[in-house]
């Protein structure tokens, strides 16, 4: 899994960490190796240094051992099993629902534009409007008050 050029954009630190974190995921939904391996492997990347470390390990170990609760969140969402999803919407799906639910200083809007951004870089050609899809809907059910007084600002 690679992530496609996008010009000469900076890449954030916070981007970063969720770009290995999406990496680990996608490895641990393919080989179920634990978290402690995956993030070994992940942490030899030359370009890992330049990542928030802490972002990181929260999102990929809070996503690999809440995954069950995660996946029982955003499955109303989906027009299909949790099963049929590509690895990559999976794994976006995971990371961003983990941070919806815990990283509530992050507004929700930016959790779902780089969930969008990770699925154009390195999902399937319209993965990223299935996971705007899912994360709108979920986005109304765990940040109500967020959602409500962002509709509301016009």
């Amino acid at each position: 899994m690679t992530e496609t050029q996008s010009g000469s954009k900076s890449i954030t630190a916070r981007r970063r960490a969720r770009v290995y974190a999406l990496q680990g995921l996608y490895q641990w939904l393919l080989t179920g190796e634990h978290a402690r391996l995956i993030r070994a492997h992940l942490m030899q990347h030359p370009e890992y240094r330049k990542a928030d470390e802490t972002h990181f390990m929260t999102l990929l170990e809070g996503s690999i051992n809440t995954s069950a609760d995660l996946e029982d969140l955003f499955s109303p969402c989906l027009d299909r099993k949790v099963q049929e999803l590509s690895p990559v919407e999976h794994a976006v799906l995971l990371l961003s629902t983990y941070e919806l639910l815990h990283h509530l200083e992050i507004p929700y809007r930016v959790v779902i534009n780089e969930a969008v951004e990770l699925a154009k870089s390195f999902g399937g050609t319209d993965g990223y409007k299935f996971v705007n899809g899912v994360l709108d809907k979920l986005a109304l059910r765990l940040r109500a008050v967020e959602a409500q007084a962002g509709n509301s600002t016009g």
